[in-house]
């Protein structure tokens, strides 16, 4: 009886405490929803908000990889990339070219993307509520209401798939839509309407001045056009899955209560963080998989390139040996991304299939083992219905939380391509702003050399070219000159020569705009005045009309006035009218740079420089391969269309064509001076003839010691 007495009042305290909690549960469950709902806005904004930038090594020199700003890296050394701080700058930089204002295409499209998730996610909850009640009139042996519900499946299969496929195809107009905006602003720096001026020619100084970016082709086209699919699917795959967590588990807390979601989300929360902390870098391993990628196709290009050279010299066992190497290295990172990727799996669909699904089955048998205050009892049919609803939504739950966890997987491989497309952006803008990462000669970073280096000269439009103490720097920082004065008047040809290395492609490449002025004063010409005609020269894609007037359209070529006429005259020139006839016409396209032959190949260069008429030409041994009689009727007639002529050749048949010659000693040394053809040749004579005479004092010393030795030996006999 005194055990009793203790024990009643107890449950006297237990009944009025479930009384009190019956009452005020309404509020409860409010309070618990509302709190879930903020807690999962909450946790996802923590867990995708930006967190300190990851430390990468320092910026390396020498030969190899160099590394750019904030921890990137082209190659080699790999640095973290993840979900930080860096990754959410660089990506709102990009956001802001893909999508330039509410009222452009892509907001348009993003926005009935977020209307068609919701109407899924409300379509999805309508079917969770129809699968039970079919369920239900099952166990009821309802008949009419079984075939009435199947009828409202069916009927609800009709949006439900228009639903599906338009997101599909919302989701890749997107990803179009991202990829056309991300690549018409690359073009426009690279080759567009941005790369005219002194901040322009962007394409060759990312290849030349700077050690950054091996493979701008490969961003270009592969990169950029998977960061574009990654963008437009981490929407659908971070914002549905939300919007289905709160949607779901809000119907879920109407069913079972908010009590058990409150505890599901306890357990469930804790097993993500375990999960979260076990997830590899999959972010560095898409960046680095895009490098070494890029590597090997650039490695491929080179074969392609020089498959000339390399078959005369019978490299194939060495390009080979490269290419494997590149293929074995970008295979190894694959296996390793590949194992850590299988475990990853294993535990990854263990919490989250296995473990979260025992934590839900146990959360929908609450309202059948446990009586819910304020909730009547219910039959076998209601208790049916409630449980394949309840599981129905308890899955979709499920897989939402699940897909949440994969979006930070795919949040970290679309850090690796934003890392890489952003790594594009910002080497372009320093380019064109004058700021290069090259591997500098080790010279160049202590007294004068160091001194040079930091200057920079100025550069004024001027009809005639004017050098006056201007150092010629390679782009790796080896000071050939260290001053170069010189002119070039209009009209009085120039005459360079030197031994290779000595500064006269350098020389070119300032004048062109190519190379930055690191000091001294340039008056020159509009680089647009100047047209190049190497030893081998260009030839473009496109029709035998299109090689004369390059980089001309045939539009262009009408609108100055000029007729197919007039360029077959400008053949004439270069005796190379009859191509044309031979050829099949103007308008046939072929691969000209194997259709034609070395000399004909020059002569289509010197062709397009009598179209143009440039006030000066750069001609780098670009008479090498044709006739004499022939560079010297194209030297004449160049001269009688105002073309000034900037000459490096080896042929003292070329003299007599230049006025003034600059003679690079190959030491830092040069001479500027006139030119006197006639004495220069007759020099040359005198030379060439006293060099094959000492060529012959060997000889004739050798001979003289035998006679020698024969007249000693005759002596002796007599």
């Amino acid at each position: 009886m005194a055990i009793l007495s203790k024990i009643r009042p107890s449950d006297a305290r237990l009944a009025q405490f479930a009384k009190t909690y019956a009452q005020h549960r309404p509020i409860v469950q409010r309070s618990l929803t509302v709190g879930f709902v903020l807690y999962v806005l909450g946790s996802t904004y923590r867990g995708l908000s930006a967190r300190p930038a990851s430390k990468g090594p320092s910026k390396g020199k020498g030969k190899g990889t160099v590394q750019g700003k904030d921890g990137k890296v082209e190659s080699g050394k790999s640095t973290r990339v993840a979900v930080d701080a860096v990754f959410y700058q660089r990506l709102a930089t990009i956001l802001r070219i893909v999508i330039p204002s509410i009222h452009s295409k892509e907001a348009l499209l993003l926005l009935m993307h977020s209307s068609l998730l919701v109407f899924r996610t409300a379509i999805s909850l309508y079917v969770a509520a129809l699968d039970g009640k079919i369920v239900a009139s099952l166990v009821r042996g309802q008949s009419k209401q079984f075939l009435f519900n199947i009828i409202r499946w069916l009927l609800v299969a009709v949006p439900a798939t228009w639903t599906n496929s338009w997101l599909s195809y919302v989701q890749n107009k997107l990803a179009i839509a991202y990829r056309t905006r991300l690549t018409n602003e690359v073009l426009k720096q690279y080759l567009g309407e941005e790369s005219e001026g002194p901040e322009g020619k962007v394409y060759y100084k990312l290849s030349n001045l700077d050690d950054r970016i091996k493979n701008p082709d490969q961003m270009i086209t592969h990169d950029i056009q998977r960061f574009s699919s990654h963008l437009a699917a981490i929407y659908a795959n971070l914002a549905k899955p939300i919007l289905d967590v709160i949607l779901y588990n809000y119907q879920l807390s109407q069913n079972v209560g908010a009590e058990g979601l409150f505890i599901l989300t306890i357990f469930v929360q804790s097993s993500a963080a375990l999960l979260r902390y076990l997830t590899p870098s999959f972010g560095s391993y898409t960046a680095q998989s895009a490098a070494l990628s890029g590597s090997l196709r650039h490695t491929h290009s080179r074969l392609a390139e020089f498959a000339e050279e390399i078959a005369f010299f019978g490299g194939e066992e060495t390009e080979k040996l490269l290419i494997e190497q590149e293929y074995a290295t970008l295979v190894k990172h694959e296996n390793r991304v590949l194992r850590r990727k299988w475990w990853f799996g294993c535990v990854e669909e263990g919490v989250i299939k296995w473990l979260w699904g025992s934590f839900g089955l146990v959360t929908c048998a609450i309202p059948v083992f446990f009586k819910i205050p304020g909730v009547a009892g219910l039959d076998l049919g209601s208790r049916t219905e409630g449980f394949v609803t309840n599981r129905r939504l308890l899955l979709s739950a499920s897989d939402a939380i699940g897909r949440v966890m994969y979006s930070y997987k795919d949040l970290s491989e679309l850090a690796g391509y934003t890392a890489r497309v952003s790594l594009l952006l910002d080497t372009m803008a320093d380019v064109r702003k004058g700021r290069f990462e090259k591997a500098l000669v080790s010279s160049a970073e202590v007294g004068e050399h160091a001194k040079i280096l930091r200057g920079r000269g100025q550069v004024f439009d001027s009809d005639e070219i004017r050098f006056e103490g201007v150092p010629i720097v390679t782009p790796n920082g080896d000071i050939l000159i260290k001053s170069l004065s010189f002119y070039v008047k209009p009209g009085e040809h120039l005459l360079i020569v030197g031994p290779n290395g000595s500064g006269k492609s350098s020389l070119f490449r300032i004048l062109g705009g190519l190379w930055p002025v690191y000091g001294g004063i340039v008056r020159k010409p509009a680089a647009s005045q100047f047209i190049l005609i190497p030893q081998r020269p260009y030839l473009s894609l496109g029709t035998l009309r299109d090689q004369i007037i390059y980089p001309h359209s045939r539009q262009e070529m009408e609108d100055r006035g000029v007729t197919d006429a007039d360029l077959l005259a400008i053949l004439s020139v270069v005796e190379m009218d009859s191509l044309v006839e031979r050829e099949g016409g103007w308008d046939v396209a072929r691969e000209w740079r194997d259709a034609l032959s070395g000399g004909d190949k020059q002569k289509i260069a010197w062709a397009r420089l009598f179209y143009h008429q440039p006030k000066y030409a750069i001609l780098d041994e670009a008479t090498s391969l044709v006739p004499p009689d022939m560079e010297g009727s194209m030297m004449v007639h160049a001269t009688t269309l105002g073309i000034t002529l900037l000459t490096v050749s080896h042929r003292p048949s070329l003299w007599k064509y230049h006025g003034m010659i600059l003679h690079f000693d190959g030491q830092g040394g040069y001479v500027f001076t006139k030119l006197d053809a006639e004495k220069r040749l007759a020099l040359q004579e005198e030379k060439q003839a006293l060099e094959a005479k000492l060529l012959e004092v060997p000889k004739m010393k050798a001979r003289l010691t035998e006679l020698r030795a024969a007249v000693e030996e005759r002596d002796r006999q007599i």
